[in-house]
């Protein structure tokens, strides 16, 4: 047995995994708890405590979580980044910078504004009311084409993860607002069936931005340099390049 040099950290998988999927699934659970106890309760939240677990309101629990999870993936990206030190490092970089943008709209709600010049409340029945969603998927778009090349120089197992993140994340971010301003246009906010929808838009958010800060991590440990991390699968600690 090779001794474990000092200053060397050796994560566990099984571990890593279980927490990443312990906090969205608790978070979810506690947002799903928080809409229907609402109802239940006929409107009424005396200790505030729907307001700070909800996943329909903001600056609150849930908000954080997702804010610190993003900017998890922030760091990791600048790390692989450093790791990769070839082509992709300007890659790694600019996604980077996204996922802290990211993080600090997820606080502030900078991208509600995006729509504010775009008249398309009505447009497609009202599926646009969040006309946001528009130069959001025109530049998720380009990100798409830009990033082409980087994407398919990944490991098959990276590259895998990273997609189905992305579609979980998108799927939230993007395609459930359709829905939700549907349902917004002909119903308003204050009701169970706003809550219920922005509910899954928020846990597919959370579970993307889960499972790419895990794929990212697991990335970083495959790297040459290793920054004195291993990764402990089954039981037994391997060299971090089988991914």
């Amino acid at each position: 047995m090779t001794a474990t040099p000092p200053g060397h950290i050796t994560l566990s998988e099984r571990r890593l995994r279980r927490a990443l999927v312990t906090l969205v699934a608790g978070l979810s659970l506690l947002g799903l708890a928080a809409e229907l106890g609402f109802e239940l309760a006929g409107g009424e939240d005396p200790y505030g405590l729907v307001q700070f677990t909800g996943l329909s309101y903001e600056q609150n629990l849930p908000t954080w979580a997702a804010s610190a999870l993003l900017l998890a993936c922030a760091l990791l990206l600048w790390l692989n980044g450093r790791a990769d030190g070839g082509r992709w490092r300007h890659h790694w970089s600019g996604l980077a910078a996204l996922f802290a943008y990211a993080s600090l709209d997820e606080v502030t709600e900078i991208h509600e504004g995006w729509g504010d010049w775009i008249d398309a409340d009505a447009a497609l029945g009202g599926l646009l009311y969040f006309s946001w969603v528009i130069p959001a998927a025109l530049i998720v778009l380009g990100l798409a084409v830009v990033y082409r090349g980087f994407l398919f120089a990944l490991p098959a197992a990276t590259r895998r993860r990273f997609l189905l993140a992305a579609a979980l994340y998108l799927g939230g971010a993007l395609a459930m607002e359709l829905p939700l301003g549907y349902w917004t246009s002909r119903h308003g906010v204050d009701n169970l069936g706003y809550g219920l929808i922005d509910w899954l838009e928020e846990t597919l958010e959370l579970a993307g931005a889960g499972l790419f800060c895990y794929a990212l991590l697991l990335h970083l440990l495959a790297a040459p340099a290793g920054l004195g991390l291993s990764l402990q699968r089954s039981g037994t600690t391997r060299g971090a390049g089988r991914d």
